[in-house]
């Protein structure tokens, strides 16, 4: 059986394994704010969400990782399916979410129903990187 749960101080092991960017006061932050989630298979942990609010006011999904070993079996689209339900429960209007113009993700989350809307190109040395594309989902609630 799947389940999402909110991320806590003793996922962390867990959290790192998938994650190598978060710093760990962000951590702490995600685990205070309830910005970040655990998805687990039985009680088996199998992938994490985590996000911020762009402009203060956005969700903005910043990772969503399934462990290697169980990808392809819907469990991102079902942990993306929870934080988007979340997220509409909370009165939000529009989510956002990005990925590299060189990766797979950007055809994943467009089978979601994320649609492009820019991109950031950074090319300054040492930071170089393919350009991060935006995709964005509107949460069709009502005014």
């Amino acid at each position: 059986m799947l389940t999402v749960r909110h991320v806590r101080e003793e996922d962390k092991d867990f959290w790192y394994s998938l994650d190598r960017h978060l710093p760990e006061e962000e951590f702490d932050k995600k685990v205070r704010d309830r910005q970040g989630y655990i998805l687990l298979d039985d009680d088996d942990s199998v992938g994490i969400l985590r996000y911020n609010l762009f402009w203060d006011n956005t969700p903005f999904c910043t990772m969503l990782y399934i462990r290697e070993d169980v990808q392809d079996k819907g469990f991102g689209k079902h942990l993306m399916k929870h934080w988007e339900e979340e997220m509409r429960g909370m009165g939000y209007k529009m989510l956002l979410t990005s990925t590299q113009v060189d990766e797979d993700a950007q055809h994943f989350y467009r089978k979601l129903g994320y649609k492009d809307c820019g991109g950031l190109t950074i090319d300054y040395p040492g930071l170089a990187q393919p350009m991060e594309m935006f995709l964005s989902k509107g949460l069709d609630i009502e005014d």
